[in-house]
């Protein structure tokens, strides 16, 4: 575990410097701040800052030169004392132009805002589009233009937005700030226009220069498009505070939260209750004990359907409800033994009921993942296994309080989607460097896929010797297994992070503290179960 860690924090360092030392020292040299330096000057000093989608595009557009981060930093924060989410361009990424992960990250962080009604400031340094691959940003649904329509919406559902112009803002993306509720500009690095001075010329003969044409001056004097300009980044950042100092309060959800305590091991105790090795049984127990305030863990129906533990408990003083895999062997009371990590019939009945208790009490739920999937086998067929796991993604898929999803260990196939995946709107989800995500696991795969292979070979009359199907086997299981990786899930933000294990907290706690911004209106209804 040590070494996981040691790597996730190497990864993160390097992913922090975004373009690299020679970018951030030109930044600096045109009087700018970098995209991070802008985020810790404007936040609240002494708070928590949650990122999301750190490693976004980790492994990505290698032929491009790599895009760290997606080329934005996105996360929630507090300024003025007010949660809010952030948004900034790194302009030391290829100018902060925009890749098609770019587009995904930077609607993730509007989505999040949406669902939790949180206030936005984005902090816009941006080239537009990436030309390269404009066919994969442009036109589909997902793509670039879905920011805008977002504002839209936002505006439309009241929620704060705020923008600053700090560097390049051109074409379809000077929509983003003009679209917010206040847009300033930074006089000399700012500009803003739909079309910069090549183009005009271009288009239709007229020489001008850039800051004639879409500067500050021009669109705090002229054009009225901007509200206001600023000499440097520290002063615009400054009048963003003084905005959020001034927003009136909402109404909240009602989350139930007491005082604060400590977990019930520390965590070096957390970690060390965790096993590295995939296949190792351990007890979840530890695990959920070592998250929760004073390891006060209330279980629910602890004594059934065992391989899914189910219980409520606070952690940083909020109210959780937590669905976590055993990952030891259970007996049952019959005295069948049921394998760690897999979703019996029984369990996945259980965990059904606990989450509808978790929507009648407004209780916000928290899965804890570390599974192989469903049993299989006729045994399993025969007692309708499909139906009781019906049963519980119904009542998931259907929640209406907030849930937040952890992949611990594995996560594999429907077992998944059960235990709320990324299909099913987790507010937020992490991922922690022990995770590994697919339809199922490595060793299972790559057999199948190898037999696959050498069937095909035997159809068009090739005999292969085992010694080459060991190498086509290794082939396949390098492949498979660089898939399984949390960094390939969060470069893809199927995750929005790779984290240590000892963040699970503090995820949580600000994840339920955004979304207590956000009031429940939606009725709990499973519609038909499936009896």
């Amino acid at each position: 575990m040590e070494g996981l860690l040691q790597s996730l924090q190497a990864k993160y360092e390097q992913v922090k410097l975004g373009g690299g030392t020679k970018r951030i020292e030109k930044e600096h040299a045109k009087g700018k701040l970098t995209a991070r330096e802008r985020i810790d000057y404007l936040r609240d000093q002494n708070t928590e800052f949650l990122e999301v989608g750190a490693f976004v595009a980790d492994g990505m557009y290698a032929e491009e030169g790599g895009c760290p981060s997606g080329g934005v930093v996105t996360g929630i924060g507090y300024v003025s004392g007010r949660m809010c989410m952030i948004v900034a361009n790194d302009a030391t990424v290829k100018a902060g132009a925009w890749f098609p992960m770019t587009a995904k990250k930077n609607l993730r962080a509007q989505e999040i805002a949406m669902e939790n009604k949180i206030p936005v400031i984005y902090l816009v340094d941006s080239a537009g589009v990436f030309l390269p691959m404009q066919n994969e940003i442009f036109p589909d649904k997902e793509h670039f233009g879905r920011q805008f329509r977002n504002n839209a919406k936002m505006s439309a559902m009241g929620i704060v937005q705020v923008a600053a112009i700090m560097g390049s803002c051109v074409a379809g993306g000077a929509y983003l700030p003009i679209m917010s509720d206040e847009a300033m500009i930074v006089d000399k690095t700012g500009s803003i226009f739909l079309a910069g001075s090549y183009l005009v010329k271009s288009a239709i003969g007229e020489t001008i220069d850039n800051e004639t044409l879409g500067g500050a001056t021009t669109h705090c004097e002229i054009s009225g498009v901007t509200d206001n300009k600023y000499d440097t980044d520290q002063d615009c950042l400054d009048a963003i505070r003084k905005i959020f100092d001034k927003i009136g309060h909402n109404p909240t959800a009602g989350f139930d939260r007491a005082e604060s305590q400590a977990p019930g091991f520390s965590g070096e105790e957390l970690i060390a209750n965790f096993p590295t090795e995939r296949v190792k049984p351990y007890d979840m127990l530890l695990i959920v004990k070592g998250l929760v305030d004073g390891g006060d863990f209330d279980e629910y129906k602890e004594d059934y359907g065992k391989t899914l533990i189910c219980g409520t408990a606070r952690v940083d003083g909020w109210a959780v409800g937590i669905v976590a895999n055993q990952r030891k062997i259970v007996k049952t009371a019959k005295g069948e033994m049921q394998m760690g990590g897999v979703i019996y019939s029984d369990s996945a009945d259980k965990a059904a009921r606990f989450i509808m208790n978790c929507n009648q009490r407004k209780i916000p739920l928290i899965f804890l993942q570390d599974v192989s999937g469903f049993m299989v086998g006729s045994k399993a067929e025969h007692g309708g296994i499909i139906k009781d796991g019906a049963k519980m993604v119904n009542a998931m898929a259907n929640s209406v309080v907030p849930k937040f999803t952890f992949l611990l260990g594995n996560s594999y196939g429907a077992g998944n989607y059960a235990m709320c995946g990324k299909a099913y709107d987790p507010r937020l989800i992490y991922s922690w460097p022990t995770a590994q995500m697919a339809v199922m696991s490595g060793a299972a795969a790559a057999n199948t896929l190898l037999q696959i292979k050498v069937a095909g070979l035997k159809k068009k009359g090739l005999e292969i010797s085992p010694e080459d199907e060991k190498e086509l086997l290794d082939e396949i299981t390098s492949k498979y297994n660089e898939e399984l990786s949390p960094y390939y899930a969060a470069s893809r933000l199927w995750v929005d992070g790779v984290i240590d294990p000892r963040e699970t907290r503090k995820v949580i706690s600000m994840g339920i503290e955004a979304a207590n911004h956000s009031p429940i209106t939606e009725r709990f209804n499973v519609g038909v179960i499936q009896t």
